[in-house]
């Protein structure tokens, strides 16, 4: 593939995600599945990964899918909201074993839930009372769902 093929390529994937997160994140209505957009997203990053000056900084794969809606008052994560990556096949979660076992080493245990979609939100205590419950968002900053 020559680099002018890869920038338009990366042009369409960078478009059609945007399109399929804003579907997906602001007017909760999909219009592919997760296996489907994360099958785009890998060859988004393949491509950037090939082509590494080609890769933009607000590329879909560098950011979290979601925006701030505007009903909500927007809140600045204390901590970063980050996305996991995707994983579907075994030899991927023995990578990932891997990965974490070398920063943190043998001392670990793994507890593993069925994903359902909806959201991700972070809440913050305060001696046991709930003070904020803040949407993801785009990993930086957030809905203040908290009432």
């Amino acid at each position: 593939m020559t680099a002018a093929e890869a920038k338009s390529k990366i042009q369409k994937l960078t478009e059609t995600l945007q399109e399929h997160n804003y579907r997906y994140y602001v007017l909760a209505d999909p219009s592919v599945s997760d296996f489907e957009f994360d099958k785009l997203l890998a060859e988004l990053a393949r491509l950037e990964k090939e082509f590494p000056d080609l890769a933009d900084e607000n590329s879909p794969t560098k950011r979290v899918g979601g925006e701030v809606i505007k009903d909500f008052q927007t809140v600045k994560h204390q901590y970063p909201m980050l996305s996991l990556d995707n994983t579907y096949s075994e030899e991927e979660l023995t990578a990932f074993d891997e990965r974490v076992r070398k920063v943190i080493g043998d001392d670990l245990e793994y507890v593993c839930e069925l994903k359902f979609d909806g959201i991700a939100i972070g809440l913050k205590y305060s001696h046991g009372i709930l003070v904020q419950a803040v949407t993801r968002g785009d990993g930086e900053k957030g809905d203040d769902v908290t009432a």
